[in-house]
């Protein structure tokens, strides 16, 4: 109570008649007067100031009444007032929300993203939006049918929004279920209490074939004479306004091809398939955010071929040498030539004829030619250098639209009736260091030929023939001169092979004529002395490995290195680098060349004035030394009131090397409190999920004893304390 003046007042809505305030009167007042929207049923009692509600009022009706009262005297005259009164109805979840279709329909695309909406459900609640009472959210009752342990669709809680699931974006085919029933549920007050009025309504959803294909390979005529650019397919995306790109799969200087907003594929320029005869690239859609729609289709073009490439002679002019005494009908060469025309086509098919021969002497067909292979070929007669020593052909080369000429010359030469002949049938000795590089020149030998110059008869080839088993020396010839070159080809070994008694032959490419053979004129022959050169010593093996477990005792032999020295001088460790060492120092024993304990260094050792060095890796074996502990991210509760059916996971870890992967055991110390209050259960390898057996538990917080096993070798066990608190808790599910 008290004196009248302006004033507000909040009323829930229904509950029927109350009394809201009491008005004193003050003299020379002796009643009291009400006017505005009282609906009816808000009224004050004159004489005693009693501000009442004789009913019940209605939110959804009207939220705010404003009323005037005033206090009167004896004659009715206003004393005090008009005050404002004003009363706020509040609220109440007095409205179940309602679907606004009594069924709903939908359609989605086979491989469509998962998480992108295709539909969407709407509720309405008539209870105040600023409340819970008509914050609604959206849940799948029911999935008919369910063929995966996984639900094949999903709902947005809050926009209704329907997509499909990672599951369903890969599971979903027409060809195997065309049709889905989804039983969706709407529940006001978010959803969060048990006391929310509930709705639901069926969602028939149809599936459809996906429009994301990749089209057949796509075959294009090379070097076309359409206006470009000319259209070649076209693709299409399940969501509507997509952004289609091109990206490729080649590096080329530049892709001719193109993509429009609407998925048309076009060419953007004519072709040539001697250039490139197949292109590969992918296609793109993605939504306004540059993430990518669809999964990327792979587009294949294959170039087709058309006739438009002459012959090419490989050659500007080929050059054929037959021997005065080739017997006739042997082949003698052959005319190359080539097409750029798809090989194994009649467009790349190439035939040749002989179109003219000069000189015609002695007759005109002193040759002819194989027309599919271009082998040319003695016609009758051997030649003879005496009539001609040179005859100059035309070939003419053709496929099925364009010809060639290609020019031949075939040239008479002597036959090979002369053997090389060394200036020197001995050299002497040549002395060289046994570090000498490969490729050196070590000596010059000559050799001369009396057959035609410039001919496979008088070139030689020198060869050592004897006293060179592992091919440690090459001789180069210069074709000019033919003069040879004597080089180092392996690397020399003092030790190994300190003398070398060399015997070299000189021979031609050409066979000799019959009755003609080669003889000691040929041969020639020289020493190598190798020198010896002070080595480094050489370890057995250029890497020394071992691996031993991690609770290896200090000072534990792990490992025996061996060196030695190619002079044959003794060898001794000279220190060991460390590279690598975690907490512990190593050391070497110098008379046993024995390596301790380590985990990554070289060793050098000492021959003579030379040093080598070697590495030596030691990999270390985890051992089972570390208990198992809880790995928690966040705390541990339940919301108060415990009601059943709560459970949180918990998470393992262990220090130790996980060669495949971790696998604990999770289980409740064998007490009663502890075994009658919870429960725990397995989740995977690493996690497990803790449930409150019962609804009797108190606000605050519980140690739960747990008992960890990482079933290693041997396994180890750990008992663990995991604190759990029985809060009240936010409406976001979080402990004040």
């Amino acid at each position: 109570s008290g004196p009248l003046k302006d004033m507000d007042f909040s009323v829930q809505e229904g509950g029927g008649p109350r009394i809201l305030h009491q008005f004193t009167l003050e003299p020379p007042a002796v009643s009291f007067r009400i006017s505005g929207e009282t609906a009816g049923i808000i009224d004050i009692e004159p004489k005693t100031g009693i501000l009442y509600i004789n009913g019940s009022l209605d939110w959804e009706t009207k939220q705010v009444h404003k009323l005037q009262v005033e206090s009167l005297d004896e004659s009715g005259n206003v004393v005090k007032g008009p005050s404002a009164v004003t009363i706020h109805v509040e609220d109440i979840n007095d409205n179940p929300p309602e679907f606004d279709q009594t069924r709903y329909f939908g359609i989605v695309r086979q491989n469509s993203r998962p998480g992108k909406p295709f539909m969407y459900v709407n509720a309405i609640d008539r209870d105040d939006p600023t409340t819970p009472h008509a914050q609604l959210s959206y849940s799948i009752l029911h999935h008919f049918p369910n063929p995966y342990d996984e639900m094949l669709f999903q709902i947005d809680s809050s926009t209704g929004a329907i997509s499909p699931s990672k599951t369903g974006s890969y599971y979903l085919d027409p060809q195997k279920q065309d049709t889905f029933t989804l039983v969706v549920s709407v529940k006001d007050m978010a959803g969060t209490t048990t006391n929310a009025f509930t709705s639901s309504v069926d969602v028939i959803i149809l599936v459809r074939e996906s429009l994301w294909k990749a089209p057949p390979t796509i075959h294009i005529k090379e070097n076309s004479t359409e206006a470009h650019p000319v259209n070649i397919s076209k693709v299409q995306s399940n969501e509507p306004d997509v952004i289609y790109d091109i990206f490729e799969k080649e590096k080329l200087p530049r892709l001719p091809f193109s993509i429009s907003k609407n998925g048309d594929i076009y060419v953007t320029e004519p072709l040539d398939r001697e250039e490139k005869d197949t292109y590969t690239f992918f296609v793109v859609s993605k939504d306004n955010k540059g993430e990518l729609v669809d999964k990327p289709l792979q587009i294949h073009i294959i170039v087709e071929d058309i006739n438009d490439n002459p012959p090419v002679c490989q050659q500007d002019l080929t050059v054929i040498e037959v021997q005065e005494n080739e017997m006739g009908g042997n082949h003698i060469g052959t005319v190359f030539a080539t097409d750029m025309d798809k090989e194994d086509t009649l467009n790349s098919r190439l035939q040749f004829k002989i179109q003219s021969q000069e000189p015609e002497f002695p007759t005109n067909n002193l040759f002819y030619i194989q027309q599919d292979t271009g082998n040319l070929h003695l016609a009758g007669r051997s030649l003879s250098k005496r009539d001609s020593a040179k005859y100059s052909l035309k070939v003419l080369v053709s496929d099925r639209a364009f010809q060639t000429i290609c020019d031949v010359e075939v040239h008479v030469i002597d036959i090979n009736d002369q053997i090389p002949i060394f200036e020197k049938s001995d050299y002497d000795n040549v002395t060289v260091a046994e570090n000498i590089p490969i490729g050196t020149v070590i000596l010059e030998i000559q050799a001369t030929d009396g057959d035609e110059p410039a001919t496979g008869s008088s070139l030689i080839v020198y060869q050592v023939k004897e006293g060179d088993p592992n091919n440690t020396f090459i001789i180069e010839t210069d074709s000019e001169t033919n003069r040879g070159f004597v080089k180092i080809n392996k690397a020399l070994d003092f030790e190994t092979m300190p003398v070398y008694n060399l015997v070299i032959n000189a021979t031609n490419p050409e066979p000799l004529v019959e009755n003609v053979q080669y003889n000691s004129s040929s041969l020639t022959m020289f020493k190598v002395f190798v020198t010896n050169v002070d080595e480094p010593p050489v370890f057995l093996k250029p890497i020394y490995k071992t691996e031993v477990s991690e609770d290896i005792p200090v000072n534990t032999l792990v490992m025996t290195v061996e060196a030695y020295d190619p002079e044959g001088d003794s060898v001794r460790v000279s220190k060991i680098v460390l590279k690598e060492v975690q907490g512990k120092y190593a050391q070497y024993l110098p008379n046993t060349r024995k390596i301790p304990f380590l985990q990554k260094s070289y060793l050098l050792v000492e021959g003579g004035s030379q040093k080598s060095k070697a590495f030596l890796i030691l990999h270390l074996r985890d051992v089972n030394d570390n208990s198992p502990q809880l790995a928690m991210d966040y705390p541990a509760f339940f919301c108060y009131p415990v009601i059943g059916g709560e459970r949180t996971l918990i998470q393992a870890t262990d220090a130790d090397e996980q060669l495949f992967y971790s696998k604990f055991t999770f289980s409740l110390a064998d007490e009663m409190n502890t075994r009658n209050n919870w429960e725990i259960s397995k989740f995977n390898a690493t996690h497990a999920y803790l449930s409150p057996k019962h609804a009797n538990f108190e606000e605050k917080e519980y140690n739960v004893p747990i008992i960890l096993n990482d079933n290693g070798d041997p396994p180890l066990e750990n008992k663990v304390n995991l604190k759990v608190s029985i809060c009240k808790c936010s409406s976001e599910n979080s402990c004040f």
